[in-house]
């Protein structure tokens, strides 16, 4: 799913509140404060949404409201645990992405154990997965998660105090659901939609392969 991060004064980004990439229409007139002469530079600005018709607030550069940060909205197959979370940490994210780094690494290693892994140790719970079946780009999706929300503990090479940077991760564990949980959950539903006669052959034909 695409995702254009909300920016002040842009004319098209990802709504806040329903999602879709849409036109934004800024009503910044009578906002004016003492310093700020004239509407463009208002530091007090609304944005309101031209497919849901709901606003955001933003002061200068960050918005207000709703309070998700510049994250996309979690993909809705997310366990709950792991939506909350998520979440956590798009309320934090223009404030701290050190700390919304931190919290989305949480939110992987409750993945992984919604996967069926201990949930414990996140590298070992990865090569497990791996081990069973998971594809490469997303044990990469993984580990970009995992070792930046580790330098969000324990400073490295990585700068979590970049928000375009962290915000990066949130589409991150989005594209991890899509795989894990919703590409599987579509399939099976289609399959099971098969003639009971059909997939028995299927299953006969594997079980004699």
């Amino acid at each position: 799913m695409t995702f254009i991060a909300p920016k002040v004064n842009g004319r098209k980004f990802t709504c806040p509140h329903c999602a879709a990439i849409a036109l934004q229409r800024w009503l910044g007139r009578g906002w004016q404060f003492q310093g700020y002469s004239n509407e463009s530079s208002a530091p007090l600005k609304v944005a309101k949404c031209d497919h849901c018709e709901k606003s955001s607030l933003w002061l200068g550069p960050k918005m207000l409201y709703p309070d998700v940060g510049r994250a996309p909205q979690p993909n809705t197959d997310l366990p709950k645990s792991v939506s909350e979370i998520y979440l956590e940490a798009a309320s934090i994210s223009t404030k701290s992405p050190r700390g919304a780094a931190a919290l989305l690494r949480l939110a992987v290693q409750l993945l992984c154990n919604e996967l069926g892994e201990e949930g414990k140790n996140i590298n070992k719970d990865i090569a497990e997965l791996v081990k069973k079946g998971l594809p490469e780009r997303v044990q990469k999706a993984l580990d970009i998660v995992r070792v930046t929300g580790n330098n969000a503990v324990h400073p490295g090479q990585i700068d979590v105090d970049d928000v375009e940077v962290v915000g990066k991760l949130f589409e991150l564990i989005n594209v991890i659901a899509e795989y894990t949980i919703s590409m599987p959950q579509r399939i099976g539903n289609i399959y099971s939609d098969l003639p009971e006669t059909t997939i028995s052959q299927i299953e006969k034909r594997d079980k004699d392969a």
